[in-house]
């Protein structure tokens, strides 16, 4: 059985199901057979960077790296708004303002907070039952939902054009769970009075997950041909890594995978990953020095 995480650096115009399905066929190529997997979030086809790809057990964890802050450097260009809010669109709206960058410096300081965003018509958000993008290629003016959203982090890394009249700005974005960066760049044009769209989005780390971590599509395919799939692939537990380990004796990991509830633990409150030894068993929650199992990991050598 294979578990854990493949940390793709996701290329251009290859879409986050595509990541997937080239996971699964490399894993078949390499003589693993059929294994459950799916990807940590969504990644627009002309974005790229980390996207986290779980396999076997790990794909449990899935959810909880949709819920994960991200990082993201992008560039927004000043001057025109497309409709889909970046390079793939038609434009919608121009403007001769260019921004000055102390100007754009106090706006950036005006996004660092907990604020409402209206996501993009073209996402993969579903709007009575259908896909927003889906209804907007075919004409539909699609009223897409405010949501809130934190802005954790917004710092300016370059910029293009003179200081009293940018062309362009390159930031990076520390954001929680359901913000769109490029709905982020609409708002922070428009805020400076001109509108703008997204030229280059790269995330930088999903989760515990960043660069660091992530391997290009060729050494995927490296897989597929031979090569060890030990050098590409994290353990289970590499997603836990930001909540604490609870370490079990024998008896006590046979309760959790059990479900049975476990009482007189001398722990604070809270989400931890129960171990047998190095062995992730379950990912529980402690409440009174009581534990449940929020989910249980179905890993072979895991002592019985």
């Amino acid at each position: 059985m294979v578990d854990g995480w493949i940390i793709l650096d996701k290329p251009l115009e290859l879409g986050s199901t595509q990541g997937v399905a080239a996971v699964k066929r490399n894993l078949r190529q390499a003589g693993h057979g059929k294994v459950k997997v799916g990807h940590g979030g969504t990644l627009d086809p002309l974005a790229t960077g980390v996207l986290p790809i779980a396999i076997g057990e790990a794909t449990k964890l899935a959810g909880r790296m949709l819920d994960a802050s991200k990082e993201y450097a992008f560039t927004v260009r000043f001057g025109e708004e497309t409709d889909t809010l970046d390079l793939e669109g038609k434009s919608i709206a121009v403007s001769d303002v260019r921004p000055a960058l102390g100007a754009l410096q106090v706006a950036l300081g005006a996004f660092q907070d907990t604020i409402e965003q209206v996501p993009p018509a073209y996402s993969a958000l579903m709007i009575d039952g259908q896909r927003a993008y889906d209804r907007a290629r075919a004409g539909e003016d699609v009223a897409m939902p405010t949501r809130t959203v934190t802005i954790h982090a917004l710092m300016l890394e370059s910029t293009e054009g003179p200081d009293e009249a940018l062309e362009s700005a390159t930031l990076v974005a520390h954001v929680s769970k359901g913000t769109y960066v490029r709905s982020l760049a609409r708002d922070i044009a428009r805020a400076l009075g001109t509108v703008g769209h997204v030229t280059m989005l790269r995330r930088l780390r999903a989760g515990p997950f960043d660069l660091g971590y992530a391997i290009s599509l060729d050494k995927l395919n490296d897989v597929g041909k031979g090569a060890p799939l030990e050098h590409v692939l994290l353990p289970l537990e590499a997603g836990l890594v930001d909540i604490p380990a609870l370490d079990l004796d024998p008896e006590q990991a046979r309760a959790v995978r059990q479900g049975r509830v476990l009482t007189g633990l001398p722990c604070n409150d809270g989400l931890f990953w129960a171990r047998l030894g190095k062995v992730p068993v379950a990912l529980v929650e402690l409440s009174g020095g009581s534990l449940t199992v929020v989910r249980g990991f179905n890993l072979s050598d895991v002592a019985e």
